[in-house]
């Protein structure tokens, strides 16, 4: 459950931050917004993000290929793997 919240929170922050600089992003009346720069800032957090979490996932994918592959010397066959070979 505990993970659900963490993970929810840390959605919600990547959305709320951008949002609320934009809101912001003009101090006084009659600022102008540059929407291209603040939409290249937004592409480019979020490009970052995904880099990230697309490199935690194939790690994670490789290293699950590496750790369980058929030919490591310590993999032992799981009790439904030892049924299949009698």
């Amino acid at each position: 459950m505990s993970k659900i919240f963490y993970l929810s929170i840390i959605i919600a922050t990547l959305f709320i931050i951008p949002t609320i600089s934009l809101v912001f992003a003009a101090d006084t009346a009659g600022e102008y917004v540059d929407r291209r720069a603040e939409i290249w800032n937004l592409f480019f957090r979020m490009m970052t993000i995904a880099f990230v979490v697309g490199g935690v996932v194939a790690g994670t994918m490789v290293w699950q290929l590496w750790r369980f592959r058929e030919s490591n010397p310590k993999s032992k066959p799981t009790p439904y793997e030892e049924k299949d070979e009698m």
